[in-house]
């Protein structure tokens, strides 16, 4: 379920990780535990620079498809919020009322799945390569192995 997080983190820290640690749990849904597998997610990415990325994982949030991002460094904080399906925000005297988030990640992601999509149909037919990359995706995998071995023994897992 973090997949596509490890991507993000790889791009926003400029550098590529060579240490994870992690800490996972079952705290939502016993028969993701009896499938092998965790709900609740902590991760740590750390560069050779010691810059960080952490991550953090829910297979559950109530109130919709919760995913925000922020970057902090020494010069401010930049954060991406929420997108919501409206943009409408009510205010009165009894506070502020906001649509619900995406229900899904299909309906969070459908202009991004649409674009990228387009994009490799648009490097296919110029005979480009396409982005991401077979070693993107290489990458991805590993930062996930080496996650998964950590939630697993408690310890910090070196990457190459």
């Amino acid at each position: 379920m973090t997949i596509h997080d490890f991507d993000m983190a790889r791009f926003l820290l400029g550098e590529e990780p060579v240490a994870v640690s992690a800490h996972a749990s079952v705290l939502v849904d016993k028969k993701i535990g009896e499938a092998g597998d965790f709900d609740s997610v902590s991760v740590i990415l750390e560069t050779a620079s010691g810059r960080q990325a952490v991550i953090s994982n829910s297979r559950r949030a109530t109130y919709g498809y919760d995913q925000r991002i922020e970057v902090h460094g020494s010069k401010g904080m930049v954060a991406a919020e929420n997108q919501r399906p409206v943009s409408i925000e009510l205010a009165n005297d009894k506070g502020y009322t906001r649509p619900p988030l995406h229900d899904f990640f299909m309906t969070r992601y459908i202009d991004a799945y649409a674009n990228e999509i387009a994009s490799f149909i648009a490097a296919a037919t110029a005979g480009k390569k396409a982005a991401p990359s077979g070693k993107d995706g290489l990458i991805a995998l590993k930062l996930a192995d080496a996650a998964l071995e950590s939630a697993k023994t408690g310890k910090t897992v070196r990457v190459d």
